[in-house]
Formats: structure tokens, sequence, C-alpha cells
């Protein structure tokens, strides 16, 4: 029964663009019990528009003001709404297409609505496309309540080309096929947020296998025979790992009704948690008999994280966007758990050391470092949320507190949290008021420091000592900032006792300066090594004898603990220069036998090679430093280490001769003794030629693109080619082309692009191209997906090292002194790199 409009309460929500919070609060309050049944007419060409058909249910407890669905595209878009059944004329602004009260009733409401789908989110290629709709990009396809604590059941129909194969969120109920089309009628899907319905669609394989008693699907396109034969048994055997784990981690079966999964080219994230149809990079799932122990290992772990988001994420969701970090922190956080049992010779606490600290650490040194929880006012913003802080200090936090309650007590929590929260919504206070039941610490207070403000603490220290003997050593913190901030934590501290014995104590930093007793008599320590766990948060003290000491250091977690202090310390001007550190990495390179460190550490060498020494340098240095690698490269008896040798070697490469090397092994496709290449290493290799301008450079990637098979692979290659052109007016052309946003669709392939166009080597013709990048970034965070505008920054100012460069990103900001607070951040990350070498490269 249709009732009258009450009298109204309040004034009714503005309709702004985006969703704003207050738009939220009182959707939430007023909507319950939302259904979604969307048909979508999906052409076979790309560019046709993609008619449809949308009926909106909910309940509606207040009639007083209007209900605003959210859609952002243009009016055009929009052709006929009906209302419990009456035609009702269309009133769309601002993104909102407004329903006014007078159409609405107390109890069910049912919207029915033909237009036009958007196309921002659909990822549409010639021969597939697939949704990505985190974190508000469903309104960019549909009319939709886009909030994450409005959940609700979507019936989706597809009807589309006959030769393709689709996934969705629910379940397939029937299939109709004709000589020009087919309609997929999938059933209802779980209840689920908006940011999780998902379909993909298009020429894929499928391939279904039963594990554990659970059958899966995976739609791939995936054309290498030897990628598909190596790599299926893994996927799906990690798929059935990680639920096993989960089921009995979190003492809750799997809640949802399916689990399958789509590897797509080029896709945007590693993965993305879609209910029932998980999307993944294909490259990622894809390896071949080069893959080293570390690409292994990332595998399982993304695979890993985005199956823990079923229990974290999925099942229980954010309220809000502002704990977006919530569902990433667990997500990594059992990934690396999960890992550690599933994957063998996986160094848990190595690859956690290596995969998190430097990534953190890369954004909480800056002047654009965020805390882990932020706030967010409307969620046209919510993309700028994630970062590095999010998926990688959050899990160092995480630990931190596992370590604080201890493991059973955390666990019983997090059990506790996912009962009383299943398939609904809660807020990280929630979470934290049900583990501060289970420890004596206060984790208001410890909360406030770690997960509420950013940066991290600086460390010093002080031994003590008398007639050789060492009597104590005084460790202080102070807040790199300068503020009085503390940040309570446990880590260790390694004494090497000049005979070779050694001593771990941990340290309980919960003052501003705690004492380390040492026995009297005892003989001093030859060094010490803080942080030897890599369990602890900051920049640790360098002892002045590690340097010389380092090989001394038999554990590979202590050598990673040392290397990621080493840099650390390098990049805020304590202990060493870089042209130091740099010296003292080459002497530890044919001695460094863990392969994950070889990794860091060949990473960081290469950083320092081209952000942090001036060009004559790096000249003059190139030749020593290249014949180094071959050697390490040629010692070394590991094929994955060998492999990182030579992928620092061609990073490296100045001489004639280094590249002529390099050019004989692509031209022969002969790679080194015990290396193993593939088509994307010889790819690698044709592009590393083609940006030092080698003889014959466009005949090189004209050759490396006839000798790629896979479609998708090459389309990639084409789109890079006028990036790599030894011609400057071509690369103007191109980067100019990037002003369009239909040429920015594939933001994988943009971002590679423009690594190359602003590599260090094409510094002088690139850095004109800063000022118009900086211009893009507001239409790039409205147009892109949410990791776009930091990869465009990260891409675009990552090897600048000139005051120029500095100069035009500080010009950028003095003129816009109300810029989007969370973009300035962004530009601040990136810019890091180019401030630190104003002040290191002298």
């Amino acid at each position: 029964m249709v009732s009258n409009p009450a009298t109204p309460t309040a004034a009714p929500v503005a309709v702004v663009p985006g969703v704003s919070q207050e738009l939220a609060q009182d959707r939430a309050r007023r909507l319950s019990r939302l259904g979604y049944d969307l048909h979508l007419f999906v052409p076979s060409r790309k560019e046709q528009p993609i008619a449809a058909t949308e009926t909106v249910r909910f309940h509606l407890t207040d009639t007083s003001q209007p209900v605003q669905l959210d859609f952002k595209e243009q009016p055009d878009h929009l052709k006929s709404l009906t209302v419990n059944g009456k035609p009702t004329a269309i009133d769309f602004r601002q993104e909102h297409l407004v329903l006014p009260p007078a159409s609405l009733q107390t109890g069910p409401n049912e919207v029915k609505i033909e237009f036009t789908a958007g196309n921002q989110s659909l990822n549409r290629n010639e021969d597939f496309l697939y949704t990505l709709l985190v974190p508000d990009r469903a309104r960019t396809v549909f009319p939709v309540f886009d909030q994450p604590n409005l959940k609700a059941s979507f019936q989706l129909t597809l009807t589309m080309s006959p030769e393709w194969q689709a996934l969705a969120n629910g379940p397939l109920l029937d299939s109709t096929t004709t000589a020009t089309s087919k309609t997929l009628r999938f059933a209802p899907s779980d209840t689920i947020s908006t940011y999780l319905f998902s379909f993909a669609a298009g020429k894929f394989e499928r391939v279904a296998r039963t594990l554990g008693g659970r059958e899966m699907q995976f739609l791939h396109r995936e054309t290498d025979q030897d990628k598909v034969r190596l790599s299926l048994d893994p996927i799906f055997q990690i798929h059935a790992d990680a639920l096993q784990f989960l089921e009995q981690y979190t003492a809750i079966p799997y809640p949802f009704r399916k689990f399958d999964f789509v590897a797509l080219p080029d896709f945007q994230y590693g993965g993305m948690e879609h209910v029932g149809a998980i999307d993944y990079k294909a490259s990622t799932l894809f390896l071949d008999e080069g893959a080293t122990q570390d690409q292994k290992i990332a595998r399982s772990n993304l695979i890993a994280h985005e199956t823990a988001h079923m229990w974290f994420g999925d099942l229980v969701t954010m309220q809000w966007f502002n704990d977006v970090w919530m569902k990433e922190v667990f997500a990594n956080f059992m990934a690396d758990k999960i890992t550690q049992v599933a994957v063998a010779n996986s160094n848990y606490d190595l690859k956690f050391v290596i995969d998190h600290y430097p990534a953190a650490y890369g954004v909480d040194r800056t002047t654009g470092a965020n805390p882990i929880r932020q706030d967010l006012e409307n969620l046209k913003d919510a993309g700028s949320l994630y970062g590095n802080i999010i998926y990688h200090k959050a899990p160092i936090m995480m630990r931190q507190l596992e370590r604080l309650m201890g493991e059973e007590p955390f666990r019983q929590g997090l059990q506790e949290y996912l009962r009383k929260y299943s398939f609904g919504n809660a807020t990280w206070p929630d979470l934290i008021q049900i583990l501060d039941e289970r420890t004596p610490a206060d984790l208001r207070a410890w909360n406030q420091v770690w997960v509420n403000q950013p940066g991290r603490p600086i460390f010093d220290y002080q031994l003590q000592t008398k007639d050789g003997s060492s009597t104590e050593v005084v460790i202080t913190q102070q807040a790199e900032d300068k503020s009085d901030r503390l940040w309570p934590q446990l880590f260790e501290v390694l004494l090497v006792y000049p005979d070779g014995r050694t001593k771990e104590m941990t340290v309980n930093m919960n003052q501003r300066q705690v004492v380390l007793p040492q026995a009297e008599g005892k003989v001093a320590p030859a060094f010490m090594l803080f942080n030897s766990t890599g369990l602890g948060y900051g920049v640790f003290p360098i002892d002045k004898q590690l340097t010389s000491n380092l090989s001394r250091l038999q554990n590979p977690l202590a050598r990673a603990a040392a290397y990621v202090n080493l840099y650390e310390n390098m990049l805020v001007g304590r202990s060493l220069s870089p042209r130091q550190l740099l010296e003292m990495y080459r002497r530890a390179l044919p001695q460094e036998k863990e392969e994950l460190n070889l990794k860091l550490l060949t990473g960081q060498l290469t950083d320092m090679y081209w952000k942090l020494l001036k060009p004559a340098e790096r000249l003059a240095l190139a030749p020593t430093l290249e014949k180094e690698l071959w050697q390490a490269m040629q010692q070394n008896p590991a094929a994955n280490s060998k492999k990182l040798l030579f992928k620092a070697y061609q990073s490296v490469a100045l001489t004639k001769d280094a590249q002529t090397r390099l050019y004989q092994i692509w031209d022969q496709q002969q790679a080194p003794a015990g290396v193993k290449l593939t088509e994307d290493d010889y790819t690698a290799l044709a592009l590393a030629l083609a940006v030092r301008d080698y003889p014959a450079a466009t005949p090189i990637l004209l050759r490396q693109l006839t000798r790629i098979q896979n479609p998708d692979r090459k389309k990639r290659m084409e789109f890079l080619m006028p990036a790599l052109s030894p011609d400057v007016q071509t690369r103007d052309a191109f980067f100019a082309s990037l002003s369009e946003e239909k040429n920015r669709e594939k933001e994988a392939w943009v971002t590679s692009a423009l690594a190359y166009l602003h590599h260090p080597l094409r510094a002088a013709t690139s850095e004109k191209y800063l000022p118009q990048s900086l211009a893009l970034l507001e239409e790039i965070q409205q147009t892109g997906d949410i990791f776009f505008p930091a990869s465009w920054l990260q891409a675009t100012l990552g090897s600048y090292q000139t005051p120029t460069a500095a100069r035009t990103v500080r010009d950028f900001l003095a003129a816009h002194p109300n810029y989007n607070p969370k973009l300035r951040a962004k530009l601040l990350q990136a810019a890091d790199d180019v401030f630190r070498a104003e002040k290191l490269v002298l």
C-alpha cells in the first residue's frame, strides 16, 4: 500500500557528486533488504553501447525525503524509469537518479530502469570484458546504492556473443543460445557489498577441478601451453590449501555458495576478491620454467590473500571505506601465515621483512606519509586511501599486535569478530574492543600512534663499557618528525662477540629510553645488530663495526634486517653515504647466497646506481660494476640467483661491451649458462636495449614483436613501442596522447610506458613532460582505478635527480594551495626520492 509522505523531520540530504558520508548514513538508516536484477546486452564490438535493464528492490522506513541512486554517467544514458509500477519522470543531477517521495512507500519498493551501461569500469576489449568496481565504481556501470554497508543480492543476466564464456558472483542457472547471441542467466548472488559485484565475459578457456570436495572453475586466456601445463596444478592446489587453512584458523566453513576465479591479461591489481569470481593478473598465476622461488612464493601469497578476503572483507565488511585497510591487512596477514605452511622453503620471516618493510618505509619516511586509518568524507575519494601503508605497514602493525597479545588470544578475538559480524559490517574500533578484552595492554593508547597517526621512530643507542667489558646498552626512541610520540614495540638486538659467540636480547621499547643491562665483567661485543629478527619498526642505528663484519651474520634474516637498516640510514643521511653503501653492497654481492636477500640487495643497489649517483659517476662506475655482476652471476650456483644477478646486469648496463653482450643474448636467444630466459624476459631485454638507443633499436622491437605469440602480450608491445622510439618527436606525440582518457585504459601498459619514457637515460628530453603529468593527476584519479594515481606519479617522478625536477613539483604545489590533500600526499610520496637526491647527490 502506498503511504503519504511523512512530515519532513530534517532537511533532505544534499545532492552532491560522489557518495557523501551524510548520504551513506541516511540511506543505511532508511533502506534494507536490497536486491538488484540486472540484464546487460553486450554487443560484439566494444565501440557499441551496452543496453541494460535493471530492477532495484528495497525496503524503506522513511518516505519524508527523496531516495538517491548513484549513477556516474551522462543524463542521456537513462532511458526510462518506473517506480512501484508507475512511470516516473527522470530527475538526474550531480551523479544521482533522485526518486521523489511521492513515488515511494514504506515497506517494499520496486524501481525499474532502462539505461545504457557506463563504460568506465567495464574494461572492454575486442574479445573480452570484466568489471572492477572497488571502491565506488559500481555506480559508473549501473544505478546503485554504492556503499559497503548496503549489502544486496545481485541476479545477473548477460546476452552476448555465442562463442563467449562468462563467470559471475552467482552460479549459472541456465543458458539460451541462438545463431547470433547467447543469454546466460545467473542465480542470485550471496548478499554482498556493491564493490564485490563482478562478472567477466569473453573468449576464455574454462577449466574445472574438484579439490577437497569443492568444485572450482577457472577462466583464462593463456596460450603458452608450457605455462598452462606447469601452472594449473599449483593454481588449484594453492586455492584448496588456503581454503583449508582459513576454515581451521577462523573456525568458520567457507561462507559462500561457490568459489571460482578468472585470470585477466594486464589486470590493474594483483587480484580482486569478488565473491564466487575472484579476478587475478594472469602473469602472476601463469609461471614458466624460469620462475624464481620468489615468483612462486608471490603467487602463493596472492592466491592466499584473495582467498583470505572471503572471510576478511567479504563475510565481514567495513562500515565505510575509511576502514578499507582492515580487509587488506587481514588478507596480507593471513596470506603470510598460509604461505608459511603451504610453500616449502618459503622463509616466512625473511619474506615478511623483504616484502613489507622497504615498501612501508618508502611512504612513511616522506612528508606525504599517511596514517593506516584515514578520514573519508566522500566515497569518490576512497581510491586515494590505498597504498603501501595499508598493504605493508599495517601487516607489520598486526604482527606487533599479535606479539603483544599472544597468538591464541589474538586468534580467539578474530574468531569472535567474524562470528559476531558475519554477513554484516564492522569498524576497526569494534575489533579493538573485542581484542582489548583479551589483553592487559592498553590497546586504545597503542592504537592511537600505530594506526591513527603516520610516521616512524628513529632509534639511537649508547654502549657503556668499562675496561673492555660492557656494562649496559641504553636505547632511545625519537619520532622522525621530532614530535613527542612513542611507538611501543618489541624487537631484538643481536650481540656478536669477538670469539664468534652471539646473544640475542628482546627489547620491550615501551618507554622513550630503555636500558639493557649486561653482566659485569662480560667482554664487550665486537658489534651489534639492531632489530635482528626484523619485526621492529623504525630507523635502527648502525654499529660502526657492522659494515666490515656483515659476512659474519650467519642468519639470512639478520642480514636482511641489516640491509634494510643500512639503506634507511643512508637515505636519512646517517652513518653512510650512497657511494659508501654502494661499495659495501658490491663486496656483499658475491657472498650473499640467499635468493630473497639477493633480490633485496640488487634492488637497492640498482636504485642507488640510477637515483643517487651523478651521471658522470655512474658512467665511471659502470665498467667495474658490470664486470662484478657478471662474475657474481657466473660464480653463483643457484639458477634463480643467477637470474637475479643477470637482471641487475641488464639494469645497469651502460658500456658498449655490456650492451653488445645483451644484444647477442637477445639476438641469438641464447641465455648465459645456468640462466633460464623466457619470452617475457627477451621482451624486457629488447625494451632495455631500445631505451639505451642501441643501434637498430626499432628493428629490435619489431623483431621481438614477431616473436610474441600471445595476442594480449603482442598488443602490449605495440602500445609500448612509441614510448621507446629513438625519435624524440614520436615520444612527444605518445606522451601527448595520454591526455585522452581512451589512451589510458590499459593502466598497466601506461605505467610501463611512462617508466621507459622517464628512464634516467631519457631524462634530458622527458623532464619537459612533468608539468603536464602533474596537471593530469586529478583527472586520472577520477577516471582511473585506485592504484593508478600513485603508479602514474611513481613512474613519472621515480627516476629524476635534478634540482629542476624537484622545483617543478614544488612550483606545482605552491600554485595549488588548496589541492586535494590526499593527492597532494601521493605527490609528496612519489617525489621523495627527487627531494632526497638534492641532499645526497653531491
